[in-house]
């Protein structure tokens, strides 16, 4: 007979290991070699036979105790050890952190209690999308929306009965929709929970289904929402609707409805945050003399005045000129970027002007206390 490996290296961790440590151990090395992963795979059958022995020892404090003092031999009968398996009959052992790794495998779990599947739960979330104008963003805008969603059968009130009649409690699990099941392992009878397969869970039977709904208690229909979308709001941006998803089950509350806003871009401005950008052609002789000029703004036009000598690409910020700011009382502001606007065509008294214009400046006296530019 092929002599024992030491406990602690057969699940990889240090004679300290913490309770913790040889829980969290044995869970990662069961799921790698557990016989339902490995059908007809002897080796892998044996190595879990291993690591079930391993575990049922270092688990137990008592047990792991002895097993520290004696080694194998306090669990050798021959020399007057138990057996660290005794009592392992699927209901008497106690298999402290084995139940969430066989519910895996087995599809339920170890608990001797029942899960009452018909308790109300929340409706599902449903998600639209939306798109909507520049200005109806900047603003704020109410629009009404159609939501394809189950609504609970008005015919049978959602219970899925045929009027007059009510489900019946099922008889196969008793109404609680789980029924135990045992199965016959290497390792003894393990018996786990899973959903009955008479009322699928629900713990009710329905002898005669509601003609409307075919016995599911919901019905899908079309509802018309209601939609404010505050002022501010940005393209990506989420609205979320409590209650306006899909209907509970059970009596359960309904979903929520999430909206997922899109904006379509404007043809004259660039959002940033809350600010507006623009981009605003001015006269050549604006630029240099100065004057008034028409700012186009979300809520109209504008005046303001440009200084003398600006050059292209000048920016002028207009306070509170922006989009609302979300949820808010402040606006964010119009920078506009002024670009020079040089004439292609000029008529002949244009042209004799700026003739004129460039005879003055060259005749002009330079400032002696600055150097022309060849000169620097």
């Amino acid at each position: 007979m092929a002599e024992k490996r030491d406990y602690y290296a057969v699940l990889g961790v240090e004679k300290n290991a913490t309770e913790n440590e040889i829980k969290s151990a044995f869970r990662k090395r069961a799921k790698d070699c557990h016989p339902d992963l490995h059908p007809d795979d002897k080796a892998k059958e044996a190595e879990f036979k291993e690591l079930n022995e391993a575990y049922a020892v270092l688990s137990d404090s008592e047990k792991r105790s002895k097993y520290d003092q004696f080694g194998h031999a306090a669990f050798d009968p021959s020399m007057g050890g138990g057996n660290p398996f005794a009592g392992f009959n699927g209901a008497d052992f106690d298999f402290g952190g084995f139940g969430d790794i066989f519910s895996s495998f087995f599809g339920g779990g170890f608990s001797s209690g029942s899960v009452n599947r018909n308790t109300p739960m929340a409706g599902d979330d449903l998600r639209y999308s939306m798109t909507i104008s520049f200005e109806e963003a900047a603003f704020g805008v109410t629009k009404e929306i159609l939501i394809p969603r189950e609504e609970a059968c008005s015919a049978c009130k959602g219970s899925g009965a045929k009027a007059g009649t009510t489900p019946v409690r099922c008889t196969s699990c008793n109404g609680t929709g789980r029924v135990r099941v045992q199965q016959n392992t290497f390792m003894g009878a393990i018996t786990s929970t899973r959903d009955c397969p008479n009322c699928r869970g629900t713990g009710q039977i329905i002898k005669e289904p509601c003609p409307e709904c075919k016995g599911k208690g919901r019905v899908r229909k079309s509802a018309r929402v209601q939609l404010k979308i505050p002022a501010g709001i940005d393209d990506g941006q989420t609205l979320n609707l409590r209650g306006e998803g899909e209907a509970g089950y059970r009596g359960g509350p309904r979903g929520n409805l999430y909206v997922t806003i899109s904006v379509r871009p404007h043809k004259l401005f660039t959002r940033r945050g809350y600010d507006l950008l623009l981009r605003l052609p001015i006269p050549y002789t604006t630029a240099a003399l100065g004057g008034e000029i028409t700012v186009p703004t979300l809520s109209g036009q504008v005046k303001y005045n440009v200084p003398s000598g600006t050059p292209s690409e000048t920016v002028f910020r207009l306070r509170d000129q922006g989009v609302q700011r979300l949820n808010s009382n402040g606006k964010g502001d119009l920078l506009v970027t002024v670009t020079v606007d040089v004439p292609k065509k000029l008529s002949d008294e244009e042209k004799e002007l700026l003739r004129r214009l460039s005879e003055l400046q060259s005749g002009a006296q330079p400032n002696k206390g600055k150097k022309g530019f060849f000169k620097k």
